[in-house]
Formats: C-alpha cells, structure tokens, sequence
C-alpha cells in the first residue's frame, strides 16, 4: 500500500528515484563521516590539545576518505571498475573546496558565536558546518566525479 503523497513530492519522486535513493545512500555515508570528523575533532583538541583549526584539518580529511570508500562501494558501486586514481583525485578536488566552506564555518561560528559554549558550541558550529558542505559535495560529484552514472 502506497502512503498518498502531495501531487509535487509524488512526481519528484516518480521522476527521480534513483538520484532521491542515492542521495540517502549518500546521506548515510555522509553520516559515518560525520562520526569520523567528531570523533577525530574532539580527540584532536581534548586529547591532544590541537588548535581548532589543525584538529578540523585531520578530522575532516579521514571522514573524506572514509566517504570515498563508501561512496565507491555503496553510493556508486557502477564506477567500481574505473581507475581509482583519477576518481579519487577528481573526489579530494571537490573536497578541498568544501574543506575551505567547512573551515570558514567552523572556525567563524565557534570563535564569535558559540565561543562561550565550550566543546558543545564548537560541535555545533562543526554540524552546521558539515550540513551546509554536505550539499556542496553531493551536487559537485555528482556532476563531475561520478557523472558518468546513469
């Protein structure tokens, strides 16, 4: 049984499953990143005692390999067969460009808005930061790096 759904939603849907199904496998992968990138982050500064700016750096850059994998395994498992190599060079381009989104994010919200806050305003500036990058980095590869996916 189908569950009714307003006219637009349904015909984007109908019209785009695929792409609507990808983007939530790519969603997924985003958030096994997004584990990473905390889990690395606030190591990097409680632990370790890094800058911010230094322990955002390490934290983003596992979750970007870790996306990639995922992405090259789950999201588009079609490109498994072509070269890694220029796949992945294509991949770190877009997120370099995002790194610099999420760095400017990130250090600009924990440093003048949610200073006061500690740890908690410094993962909520990161969250905000990886929510705004995560459109940037689906869109981007989806039209270079993996365009060659039906």
């Amino acid at each position: 049984m189908m569950i009714p759904l307003p006219r637009q939603i349904r015909s984007l849907w109908d019209n785009n499953r695929a792409e609507v199904i990808r983007f939530g496998k790519f969603s997924v992968v985003g958030a096994i990143g997004a584990l990473v990138d905390f889990s690395l982050l606030n190591l990097g500064i409680q632990v370790f005692g890094f800058p911010k700016w230094l322990a955002n750096t390490f934290s983003f850059f596992a979750a970007v390999l870790s996306n990639f994998t995922w992405n090259r395994l789950w999201t588009y498992p079609e490109t498994k067969g072509d070269p890694i190599g220029p796949q992945l060079g294509q991949f770190l381009l877009v997120n370099v460009a995002g790194y610099l989104i999420n760095q400017a994010i990130f250090l600009s919200l924990s440093s003048y808005v949610f200073d006061a806050w500690g740890p908690w305003g410094y993962n909520l500036a990161k969250a905000i930061a990886i929510g705004v990058v995560l459109f940037w980095n689906f869109g981007v590869n989806r039209v270079w790096t993996y365009r060659k996916v039906r």
